[in-house]
């Protein structure tokens, strides 16, 4: 299965540690999926600094391809992080860097390509809403994370484009986060709600599934919510089986959480 994570990568600076390690939801999706056995490729846009060397260099090595991806000279992505006992903290970022300054626009030899792949990841942080409609009309299934602080308004817009739409829903009660779900259905697709330790949710339009969620003592919970993506969608565009997919997502979630980052590879920075 091919897939595709296109948008944000960026490296996340552990400032207690002076660590920073390979990130970005779009790029997390990519290199999980790799690690799932999928033929995986990452399209975005790399600064010009050590940080930019350092993604890129380890998605090389991890055999994801970048061939469709740009390089402009300015920072890349760069978030500052720490941890309390386990949990990501995010204690600021340049907002996406280069990604953000020269947003991604499309020519005729990436369309091309794109329709070569099963499924495309992006999401809210991804500087990709203004491509969504052009992306949409390449037939190729869009998954959109719209992560922990989506708005109405975001939301509203982006999507009818999402035939996936995960949303992390821990600030929510089950309840709400059901009646939030059933509010966003737009007749088809499935809409996806993780709730931290709690059990997560699917909508079907006509049923709600759930999983509880698997536990482990968390060394860091960085990619945690992109690891569940890769896994569900993976699983679900295989077997189109929901619980499974549901099961696979929180198995192959909580296994993350026992690695440094988001998948490791961290160097030392100044």
């Amino acid at each position: 299965m091919k897939v595709l994570g296109i948008g944000d990568n960026v490296v996340d600076k552990y400032v207690h540690l002076k660590t920073m390690y390979p990130g970005g939801n779009a790029l997390n999706f990519s290199v999980f999926a790799k690690k799932l056995g999928a033929n995986a490729a990452f399209m975005g846009v790399f600064g010009d600094d050590r940080e930019a060397q350092h993604v890129e260099s380890t998605l090389l090595e991890l055999d994801i391809d970048i061939s469709r991806c740009r390089r402009c000279g300015g920072e890349n992505g760069c978030a500052r992080v720490t941890l309390e006992n386990g949990d990501r903290v995010f204690l600021g970022s340049n907002e996406g860097g280069v990604t953000r300054l020269n947003p991604l626009q499309l020519d005729e030899e990436d369309k091309a390509y794109i329709r070569s792949f099963a499924v495309m990841h992006t999401g809210l942080y991804s500087h990709t809403g203004h491509l969504l409609p052009e992306l949409w009309k390449l037939g190729i299934p869009i998954s959109f994370d719209f992560s922990d602080d989506f708005e109405d308004e975001q939301v509203e817009r982006m999507i009818p484009y999402a035939e996936y739409a995960f949303f992390s829903c821990s600030h929510l009660s089950e309840e709400a986060t059901q009646e939030y779900l059933r509010s966003k259905w737009k007749g088809s697709g499935l809409l996806v709600a993780t709730r931290g330790s709690d059990r997560s949710m699917v909508y079907d339009g006509n049923t709600f599934h759930f999983h509880t969620t698997e536990t482990v003592e968390a060394v860091d919970t960085m990619g945690a919510g992109d690891s569940y993506i890769a896994a569900f969608l993976l699983s679900y565009l295989q077997d189109r089986d929901i619980p499974k997919a549901m099961a696979e997502g929180s198995r192959f979630a909580a296994a993350s959480c026992l690695v440094e980052g988001s998948f490791g590879f961290g160097v030392p920075y100044e």
